[in-house]
C-alpha cells in the first residue's frame, strides 16, 4: 500500500485545516475547515475543491471549531456522502456552529445586497442553512480512546486534546500488507492548567506526526488571569465605560464566565451586568451538562444556581437580535461578551461599530487573532477598521490578555511531544503562520533530533510506498 498526504489547508496559516490522506485509490480527509482572515485565504473557500468530493470515503474531525469543520456543508453540497467521524460532543457542537455559520452567511449576503457594498450584483452565501443541515445525518460518533473502523485497513482512535469540549488528537492506524503505521494529527492542543477541561493526552507511538504550531514560536504563560481581568474591568468602570470582549462561543466564553465568577466571589469586581450576547455560546454552554466526561466540573457545580453558567443575577443571556441591539444604549459599568472571537462576523460587529469610537469603553482581546482579521488589525494598532462597509475609528482603549488562549504555547507543545516514545519518521508543523511553524520545526529538531518539515498549501508528500 502507498500512503500520501496533500495539504489542502492549515499549511502556513492557522485556518482551513484539511489533510487529504491517499491510500492507493482510497481517500480520507482529516478535518474540513474554513479559511479565515486574509482575503486571498477566504477566497479559497469559493474555489472548486482540489479533488471531487465524491472520491472521499470519510472525513475525520479533530474538533468543532469552524477552521476545522466549517467547510463541511460545501463539501456535502459538492457531492461528499460518506461518514464524518468525531466524538459525540464534537457532533453536537458542529450542529450548533454550522447552523450559526450558515445563518450569518445568509444574513451577510442579504445585508451586502441591501446596502450595495458587495461587488457582486446578487451576493450569495458560501452555503445555506439547508446545506448545513444536510451534514448532520452523516455524523458518526465515538468515545475517547475507542478504536474505530474507518475503511478497509484503516482504524482511528481519538485522544482528549483539551482544547474545547470534545476536542481530540486523532491516531490513524494504517494496516499494510506487511507493516502497520500510525499517523497522528494533533488537532488543536489545549493547555495543561486549563480550569475546566482535562489536560491533553499524547498518543505514545507515532510514525508520522502532524502537529499544530499556532504558538510554536511563543511562550504564553498561563498565569491566573483573574487579577488582570479585574483591573481592566475596574479601570474601565472608573472612567464610566463598558468592557467589550470578543470571544469564541465555544471554549473561550465558558472560561471567561468561570473567571468572572471567581472575580465576583473574591470581590475583585463590583456587581454589574454581564451580557452573554451569543445564542450559540449559550447553547454550547448547556452542552457541558450533557458531556460531563470531558471536563472537571461536577453535575452539581453546573446545575447549582450559583454555578459558572448561572451565577447570581449578574448574568444576562441575550438571545434575540432586538435585545442584542438594546445593549448599545448601555453606556457604563457593563461587561459584554459576544462572538466571533476574531471579529470576522456575528453580533460582535454591531457592538464594535458602536463602541470603538467611545473613549470611555475598553475592547479586551482574549484569544489568538489570525492574520488578516479585524482582531489582528486592531491588536496591531490600526486607527480605523472597516465594519458594514464603513470605516470606524478605534478610539476606545484596547487591552490584551494572552494567557486566556486555548492553544498550547511552545513549552506546552514540547511537553506534549515529550510523551511520544518513538521517534517519528517525519513530523509536519501545521496550523500556524510560517514564522511559528518554522520555529516549532526547528525546536523539535533541536530537542529530539526529529526530521521536521513545514508544508505549504497544496504540497503533497509520499509517506510510505509498498507497506
Amino acid at each position: 500500500m502507498d500512503v500520501r498526504v496533500r495539504f489542502l489547508g492549515a499549511a502556513g496559516t492557522v485556518t482551513g485545516s484539511k489533510y487529504l490522506i491517499e491510500l492507493n485509490q482510497k481517500k480520507l480527509l482529516v478535518d474540513c475547515g474554513l479559511f479565515q482572515g486574509l482575503k486571498p485565504l477566504r477566497l479559497k473557500n469559493r474555489e472548486p475543491f482540489p479533488i471531487s468530493p465524491q472520491e472521499i470515503e470519510a472525513v475525520i474531525l479533530t474538533h468543532a471549531h469552524l477552521d476545522h469543520s466549517g467547510y463541511l456543508p460545501r463539501l456535502v453540497k459538492e457531492g461528499f456522502s460518506g461518514k464524518i467521524f468525531c466524538t459525540e460532543a464534537t457532533a453536537d457542537l458542529v450542529k450548533l456552529l454550522l447552523l450559526d455559520s450558515a445563518k450569518l452567511m445568509e444574513e451577510e449576503a442579504a445585508y451586502a445586497k441591501k446596502k450595495g457594498y458587495s461587488k457582486h450584483e446578487n451576493p450569495e452565501p458560501l452555503y445555506t442553512t439547508d446545506d448545513a443541515e444536510k451534514v448532520f445525518p452523516l455524523l458518526s460518533t465515538c468515545n475517547l480512546n475507542q478504536e474505530l473502523y474507518i475503511t478497509d485497513r484503516v482504524t482511528a482512535k481519538f485522544y482528549n486534546a483539551g482544547h474545547i469540549l470534545g476536542a481530540t488528537s486523532v491516531e490513524l492506524q494504517v494496516l499494510g500488507i506487511e507493516q502497520k503505521k500510525k499517523l497522528v494529527f494533533s488537532g488543536d492542543i489545549g493547555r495543561y492548567e486549563e480550569p475546566i477541561l482535562y489536560p491533553p493526552v499524547t498518543p505514545s507511538e507515532v510514525d508520522v506526526l502532524f502537529i499544530e504550531s499556532t504558538y510554536g514560536n511563543k511562550k504564553n504563560p498561563q498565569n491566573n488571569p483573574i487579577n488582570k481581568l479585574a483591573k481592566i474591568i475596574n479601570d474601565t468602570f472608573d472612567k464610566g465605560g463598558c468592557v467589550l470582549i470578543p470571544a469564541f462561543a465555544v471554549g473561550r466564553t465558558q472560561n471567561l464566565m468561570y473567571y468572572l465568577k471567581q472575580a465576583l466571589d473574591q470581590n475583585l469586581i463590583p456587581e454589574s451586568p454581564i451580557f452573554i450576547d451569543s445564542p450559540m455560546a449559550i447553547a454550547a454552554t448547556e452542552l457541558y451538562l450533557k458531556h460531563h466526561t470531558y471536563h472537571k466540573l461536577t453535575k452539581e457545580q453546573i446545575e447549582h444556581e450559583d454555578s459558572f453558567i448561572a451565577f447570581r443575577n449578574n448574568l444576562q443571556l441575550v438571545r434575540s437580535h432586538e435585545a442584542s441591539m438594546s445593549i448599545n444604549y448601555i453606556k457604563e459599568k457593563a461587561i459584554i461578551i459576544s462572538a466571533s472571537g476574531m471579529m470576522t462576523g456575528g453580533r460582535i460587529l454591531h457592538h464594535l461599530y458602536n463602541r470603538l469610537p467611545r473613549k470611555q469603553d475598553t475592547l479586551l482581546l482574549v484569544g489568538y487573532q489570525a492574520e488578516g482579521t479585524r482582531g489582528r488589525r486592531i491588536a496591531e494598532g490600526e486607527e480605523k477598521i472597516k465594519i458594514f462597509g464603513q470605516f470606524v475609528p478605534v478610539i476606545c482603549k484596547v487591552e490584551i490578555i494572552d494567557g486566556l488562549s486555548a492553544h498550547a504555547d511552545q513549552e506546552e507543545l514540547l511537553k506534549w511531544t515529550s510523551y511520544i516514545k518513538s521517534n517519528p519518521k517525519l513530523t509536519f508543523t501545521v496550523h500556524g503562520e510560517y514564522e511559528n511553524a518554522f520555529a516549532l520545526a526547528r525546536q523539535l529538531n533541536k530537542t529530539y533530533g526529529w526530521n521536521t518539515e513545514t508544508p505549504a498549501y497544496m504540497d503533497a508528500h509520499e509517506l510510505y510506498k509498498g507497506i
